[in-house]
């Protein structure tokens, strides 16, 4: 390669409100929702970061983005200590702009810190494991302008779908087919890219900046489309590593439960309990790990049941009696005595009453779960967002509550969505 890993800088474009993945996004950017006890985007941060490169650029949009993005992160001095990052990592942000699709946050991006060299375009809701390096010397083996990372997918009509020729190259591109007939292969976009630094050239072409007027400047939707029918060298490259998109609840809870089962210990950032299951309890303070002590002394007793992968965060205190499979607690979090949680994520600072119990469900930040061994509450297929309350006795099933909302005792909620 005519260029260092290190030099190759990363634009992460978080635009959109995520309304699929709502109401866990009403108040928080979807690339710092939690998942398995930290924030959405640090993975990739980290899965790159660990390779080599040293350069971030948020391309956020509007205020929920930029304070998500910003208070956690800020420049990087934190993210880079707790990982042992050196030299540490660097992240900037584009200047306060309204833009038009995730394309139109990469021209801002290049423009705006003058980019020059080839570089890596990822996207903040995605999770994934990929060989850089090989990627970015595909791109320049094949002289390509754009490299596109594909995966096959079932799914086709959730995504932008590539056909390519015997070479590689991306001959036709689909964005989102209604019909999987209609699709012209089932390798979908990742949303990963590696960009030549002319792209600036096509960003001030007319037919872009007529694009950027008519406010759609969306790379699946518009630019990648542009590309190919201008004859550039677009490129695809497969990967059969994992990479998930994480944009619904259900997406989240199949991503949880995969990476209960696959990542390292490391990446756990926990002990393990039992030396012959992956079940992790987090924290290295005296406090946590008194904690740690009292919660596998429980699970040694039978006290706590635990079935399957599961990952518990730091200072969580668990009633006897309890049954968790397949689930991830947050930090802070406060279980009742005969609680059952079954395949869910239960976010930090959680408070859940005795004989609760929680299936297939995503419980917010914050959340206090009332419930009682007379009163027990049922929470099923259901996603709770951020500081809600919900009363005893409720019975909650395929139902979506937004943040800060007060559900009377003894609610019965099927099939809705409470605003």
């Amino acid at each position: 390669m005519t260029w260092k890993l290190e030099d190759i800088k990363v634009i992460i474009p978080i635009g959109g409100e995520a309304t699929r993945l709502r109401p866990l996004t009403v108040e928080t950017s979807k690339a710092a929702v939690r998942l398995l006890n930290r924030p959405l985007i640090e993975y990739t941060i980290l899965e790159l970061a660990r390779q080599g490169i040293k350069e971030f650029i948020f391309g956020v949009k509007g205020y929920v983005n930029y304070r998500s993005l910003f208070d956690l992160y800020k420049e990087g001095i934190g993210f880079s200590a707790r990982y042992h990052i050196k030299p540490r990592v660097h992240f900037k942000y584009i200047p306060r702009a309204e833009t038009v699709g995730n394309a139109h946050a990469v021209k801002i991006a290049v423009e705006y810190y003058d980019v020059k060299e080839p570089f890596l375009v990822v996207q903040g809701d995605n999770l994934f494991r990929l060989d850089v390096k090989k990627v970015l010397e595909y791109h320049e083996e094949k002289k390509a302008f754009m490299t596109i990372v594909l995966k096959k997918v079932e799914n086709v009509e959730e995504f932008g779908v590539a056909e390519l020729d015997n070479d590689m190259k991306i001959k036709r591109f689909v964005e989102k087919p209604k019909r999987k007939e209609e699709a012209p292969s089932d390798l979908a976009n990742t949303g990963i890219y590696v960009i030549s630094p002319e792209i600036r050239d096509v960003f001030k072409s007319e037919e872009v900046e007529e694009m950027l007027k008519l406010g759609k400047m969306d790379f699946g939707k518009d630019i990648i489309p542009y590309l190919i029918k201008k004859g550039y060298p677009v490129y695809g490259y497969i990967t059969e590593n994992l990479w998930f998109d994480v944009g619904t609840p259900d997406r989240y809870l199949e991503a949880m439960l995969t990476l209960l089962k696959t990542l390292s210990d490391e990446d756990m950032q926990g002990l393990r309990i039992d030396a012959n299951r992956r079940i992790f309890v987090q924290g290295t303070s005296p406090d946590s790990r008194k904690r740690r002590i009292i919660i596998k002394r429980m699970y040694r007793k039978g006290d706590l049941k635990l079935e399957g992968d599961i990952l518990i965060g730091r200072h969580c205190q668990i009633g006897s009696g309890t049954y968790i499979e397949e689930s991830a607690i947050d930090n802070f979090t406060i279980i009742g005595k005969g609680v059952k949680i079954v395949r869910s994520s239960i976010m930090d600072r959680v408070y859940i009453g005795d004989n609760a119990i929680i299936e297939n469900s995503i419980i917010g930040r914050h959340v206090e779960i009332r419930s009682t061994s007379s009163k027990p509450t049922k929470i099923i297929n259901s996603v709770i967002a951020d500081d809600a309350v919900i009363g005893e006795g409720s019975e909650i099933t395929n139902s979506k509550i937004y943040p800060h909302k007060l559900i009377n005792s003894e609610s019965k909620i099927y099939d809705t969505i409470l605003t």
